[in-house]
């Protein structure tokens, strides 16, 4: 049967489609909450069925310290190559709930979106597969690939117990690639392939002073303040000119973008006032000098503080010198870039600010490795030739600025490539009220996800595999 014959079968029942990714949204799982842990069981069984009922030979639940994730697998043929399919079942929690004009579980179509928290991160571009898989096996018999995916429950909480699963389940996972569908386009009418993400790392520190809050009037200049003093200490590891993170060694093992790299990124259709309106209205772009915005978001590394708080905040005032002050900080990660040593660094750093009067104590974690694909892999032209078909375009090549540690614990623990292949948009608001999935980009995806299968296996089995 010919592709367009694919093709037909996803546009007859892509109000099915609809219909059945609106029911895996009315359930609430929200993996953050322990008040929805059954939720999030129940929307892991609600995935194992559906992967079953798409023709999927084997399905069923993965359990770990935590949330359970779903396992299924189609094998047609040992000797066809096999593709890893991941993504998560888990959402967001949805406050403020206030802000959002339909229930976030009672999923609403307005104006050809479909409005529902995890209507596109992730439940939705995880829906697609199990179509896709449906259209083949309904239209031809069967699938012209080995296929298995892996559905987690904890992705939104930081993947916590995923390299385990993976470590413990490392010959079920066995593939030649992994594909990946929880990133956007770049924006409407640009397809786009993600080929690389930051890695992460975090960092807490509390500077302590007196043992309780003091009376400003009688201690205030003449102990140390240490909302003041860690102000200081934050401020100091920025160049507030060039916006360089002046942390020692912070850029040591940066790779440096080449050339191409630059003028690729120069060639999309980036609109700045956009990007202002999108980050809340911001009044002006900053950061590290002679970068520019896209550069910023995908090549360079940053040190971002996420919080800080210290003394009285409460209405009116309370004249103290507060007994402590902490902050949570961030670091976004470039390859070749190490987490743990990243992490370790800052926190050194805070440590030797630490002026006389107070004490400082900071704890360090790693968050996950930075990726990137090489532009030349065999499963990327697959990938390409995909969107290529569902969007009639030739898809462009982004990075993103965020992580999905996954993809890096797929590298490290199984040598899998990755192919990220999403078609959610800029302004679908996930981890926001109104989360929605346009409706013409979640047909699309399950077309491109359809003729990527047929794709991938000479593409991975060709000379240049």
């Amino acid at each position: 049967m010919s592709d367009t014959d694919l093709d037909a079968y996803c546009r007859t029942h892509q109000p099915r489609f609809v219909d059945e990714l609106s029911a895996a949204c009315r359930i609430p799982s929200i993996s953050a909450d322990p008040a929805h842990r059954d939720d999030v069981r129940r929307s892991a069984e609600h995935f194992a069925a559906a992967a079953l009922a798409a023709g999927f030979q084997r399905a069923e639940l993965i359990e770990t310290a935590g949330h359970p994730a779903v396992y299924a697998e189609r094998l047609a043929d040992r000797r066809l190559p096999t593709a890893l399919v991941y993504g998560h079942h888990d959402v967001q929690p949805v406050d403020p709930l206030e802000e959002w004009i339909s229930p976030p579980f009672e999923p609403e179509v307005r104006d050809g979106l479909l409005y529902a928290r995890g209507a596109v991160d992730d439940k939705g571009q995880v829906w697609m597969h199990l179509k896709a898989v449906e259209a083949h096996l309904r239209v031809r018999g069967e699938l012209p690939l080995n296929l298995k995916l892996v559905v987690e429950g904890e992705e939104e909480i930081g993947s916590v117990h995923f390299d385990e699963l993976v470590t413990r389940e490392r010959d079920r996972l066995s593939a030649d690639v992994a594909v990946v569908s929880d990133t956007p386009m770049f924006a409407r009418g640009v397809p786009t392939l993600c080929t690389g993400l930051r890695g992460l790392a975090h960092v807490e520190v509390e500077v302590t002073g007196p043992s309780v809050d003091l009376h400003s009037g009688q201690f205030g200049g003449a102990v140390a303040n240490p909302a003041e003093v860690l102000a200081r200490m934050l401020a100091s590891l920025k160049d507030p000119v060039t916006g360089r993170v002046l942390v020692a060694g912070f850029y040591d093992r940066v790779r440096e973008p080449t050339e191409a790299e630059r003028r690729q990124l120069a060639t999309l259709p980036f609109d700045e006032q956009r990007f202002l309106e999108e980050a809340g209205g911001a009044a002006a772009v900053v950061g590290e000098q002679g970068w520019t915005t896209l550069e910023r978001l995908w090549l360079r590394p940053t040190l971002e503080v996420n919080g800080s708080w210290s003394g009285y905040s409460g209405a009116g005032h309370k004249t103290i010198v507060p007994a402590r002050a902490r902050a949570k900080l961030s670091c976004r990660l470039v390859p070749d870039q190490e987490p743990d040593d990243i992490a370790e660094r800052v926190a050194a750093a805070l440590r030797a600010l630490a002026p006389a009067g107070v004490r400082v104590t900071v704890s360090a974690s790693p968050g996950g490795r930075p990726w990137v694909m090489p532009g030349d892999h065999p499963a990327l032209r697959a990938a390409r030739a995909a969107m290529r078909h569902g969007f009639g375009t030739e898809p462009a090549a982004m990075r993103m600025g965020g992580s999905i540690p996954p993809v890096a614990t797929f590298q490290e623990r199984l040598g899998l490539p990755a192919v990220l292949i999403g078609v959610g948009l800029p302004d679908d608001q996930i981890h926001a009220p109104n989360e929605h999935f346009d409706l013409d980009q979640y047909a699309r995806g399950v077309r491109v996800v359809s003729r990527l299968w047929d794709e991938l296996p000479a593409a991975l089995s060709g000379p240049a595999a």
